[in-house]
Parts: structure tokens; C-alpha cells; sequence
């Protein structure tokens, strides 16, 4: 097995597991196996046995890569890794935590790139709220105390991507911006730096960042800019914005994350007028409506519960998003995606 140290000095590949190849994790692991680093994947059920039968297909612009990855839906089958990249939704981070234990070495960096506000937020963040537990994302603190602080890496991904059949994976836009990563105490490791290693060996645009809760926010507030809208309508972010007052309801949406965001101490406030000319051109579906429309467990405390909950702690008034979230979760439920 490559030694992280080794990767790092360019005298071998790098031995890296993706956790949950759909949207995110399927793109990124294409690429690191074309690059010729050892990836394997832990994935399940249609998904799995397309991988194993037909390889992993990755289309960006037309053109589509294919490798094959080592997949396995039991983590025990593949070893410990120099790295591993989680890329599950979070209803799925319970079963993560129940099977990672095996994956890990003493010093694998495991970088968590999710969406919405993560369940090792308050990890390494010093101050009154360091510590701080978010047992909705966390339960029984099982990751807290699986992986813990010193192989924790935080992660976005900026690119909007989807899975339009098991085993095919098609980025659909953004891919320039890439990955970030950043540790929660802010530290860089030896392990991080073989994850950039990787990914730049792999053409993966990547920065390593000493403000990624900052990024968190910044990316958390455009997901709500157009993101509960889209859940209701069951529209792409552009046709949410093809009428006056729900282009005032994205404002209104984006005022409200920009106060939390102060009251949170960050830098990670987004521009509106930005954000709603970039809306109103983008085709993508968000990936909680994909959920939605595919039957799968939908990402509502992440993107949505959690915000919310700090912003009650913080007595940060969030009527509107308040009121579309209460719809969101009655929808989600009578479809059976979400318990709360």
C-alpha cells in the first residue's frame, strides 16, 4: 500500500476509497482511477452492480471516461486506505459511521464533502460553542468518535452533477471551481496535502482552504437561495425565478442567511443580486429535489433544520425560510423521505 509520506514525495500512487460514488463521489473517483491512484468505491444496489459489470462511466461535455474502480458495499473488503473521501448524503452518515472503522488507518484523513451545515461543525472550532454536539446529523456521536478531530477534513464540492443511470455519472455544470477542503482546527496535514496531490495529478480542480466553514455558509446560502423553492415546485433553480415574487422570496431568503451568518461570526455572506442573475439562468435541479423526485431520503436537517436551529439559539428571526422548510418536511414526509 503507498504511504501517505510516499505520495507525497511522487514515489507512488495513492490508495483512496470513495464512500458513496453517486453524484459527487462517482465524478471524482473517475477521475482518480484514470490518473491512476487505487480507488475503490463503497457503494450499493443497482448502482454497485452496474460498477462491477460495465465500469464506472463519467461524462463531462460529452466525452465519458470509464474505469474500474474496486466496489464493494462492505467497507471490510477493501482495507485500510491513505485516504477516504465521504460523499453520502446525510441521512446516510449513520451507516457511515456503523462501517468505516475498517477503512481507517492511524493517520487517514477522511474528508467529509456534504452538503449543508456538517456534522463535525462545531469540532476544533474553539470559542463558547466548541464541542458543541449536532445529534441530528451525529447521532450517539458515532463519527465524532469513530474518526475524530485529527483525521476529520471538511469539504465542498461546487460542481452541480447527477446520475442519470446506475454506474453513469454527468457533470452538468461548474466543474472549474472543483473541491475545497479545510480541517475544522484549520491545521493542514500530511494527508490532506496527498489528497491534493491526487486530485491535481487527476486534472481535479482543488484548494485547500483555512477558512472552509466560511466556504460552508457561503455555499449553504445559495443552496437556500433557490433550493426550498425548487423542492415546491419541483423545478429547476431558473423557472423559481421566472415570477416577481418568488424572485423576492429568493431575496428575502438570502437576507435572512446573511443575518445567521453574522450572528455566527463568518465571512461567508453571499451577494443577492449575484446570486438571482445566476439563478435565473441555471437549469440545474438541486440535488434535495433529485432525492425527491428518485424516492431516496431527502437532505432536510442539513440544508435546512440545522440553520434554523442555530438561528432560534442566536434569535435570528427566519420567517420565510421557517415557513417553505414546514412545507418541505409535510411533502416530504407523506412521501415517506423523511422522519425529522
Amino acid at each position: 500500500m503507498a504511504s501517505i509520506r510516499g505520495e507525497i514525495e511522487g514515489d507512488g500512487s495513492l490508495r483512496i476509497c470513495v464512500f458513496g460514488a453517486g453524484a459527487i463521489g462517482g465524478y471524482l473517483a473517475g477521475f482518480l482511477a484514470q490518473a491512476g491512484h487505487d480507488v475503490s468505491v463503497v457503494v450499493r444496489g443497482a448502482h454497485l452492480k452496474a460498477i462491477r459489470e460495465g465500469g464506472l462511466k463519467v461524462e463531462v461535455d460529452g466525452t465519458t471516461i470509464v474505469t474500474h474502480p474496486r466496489a464493494s458495499d462492505d467497507p471490510a473488503e477493501l482495507g485500510v486506505q491513505d485516504a477516504v473521501l465521504v460523499t453520502v448524503k446525510a441521512p446516510s452518515l449513520p451507516s457511515v459511521a456503523a462501517s468505516i472503522a475498517p477503512l481507517l488507518g492511524p493517520e487517514t484523513p477522511v474528508a467529509f464533502i456534504n452538503n449543508g451545515v456538517p456534522w463535525w461543525y462545531f469540532m476544533g472550532h474553539g470559542g463558547a460553542m466548541d464541542g458543541r454536539r449536532l445529534p441530528v446529523m451525529d447521532p450517539g456521536d458515532a463519527l465524532w468518535t469513530t474518526v475524530g478531530l485529527h483525521r476529520t477534513v471538511g469539504g465542498i464540492f461546487w460542481p452541480a452533477s447527477q446520475v442519470p443511470a446506475p454506474g453513469h455519472i454527468r457533470m452538468v455544470s461548474g466543474a472549474g471551481r472543483g473541491t475545497t477542503i479545510g480541517a475544522p482546527d484549520g491545521v493542514v496535514t500530511p494527508g490532506m496535502l496527498a489528497i491534493k496531490a491526487a486530485f491535481d495529478s487527476a486534472g481535479l480542480p482543488f484548494a485547500i482552504a483555512d477558512n472552509i466553514r466560511d466556504l460552508i455558509w457561503e455555499k449553504l446560502a445559495f443552496n437556500l437561495s433557490a433550493g426550498p423553492m425548487c423542492v415546491l415546485t419541483t423545478t429547476p433553480v431558473k423557472d423559481t425565478h421566472t415570477e416577481p415574487a418568488l424572485v423576492a422570496t429568493s431575496r428575502r431568503l438570502m437576507a435572512e442567511a446573511n443575518a445567521l451568518i453574522d450572528a455566527m461570526g463568518r465571512q461567508g455572506r453571499i451577494d443577492p443580486e449575484r446570486a438571482v442573475a445566476i439563478n435565473t439562468s441555471l437549469g440545474h435541479r438541486p440535488s434535495i429535489l433529485q432525492d425527491l423526485l428518485a424516492g431516496r431520503p431527502m437532505e432536510i436537517d442539513a440544508l435546512y433544520s440545522v440553520p434554523l436551529d442555530l438561528a432560534k439559539d442566536l434569535g435570528v428571526a427566519m420567517p420565510t425560510l421557517e415557513m417553505l422548510v414546514a412545507l418541505i418536511k409535510v411533502r416530504a414526509r407523506a412521501a415517506g423521505l423523511y422522519a425529522g
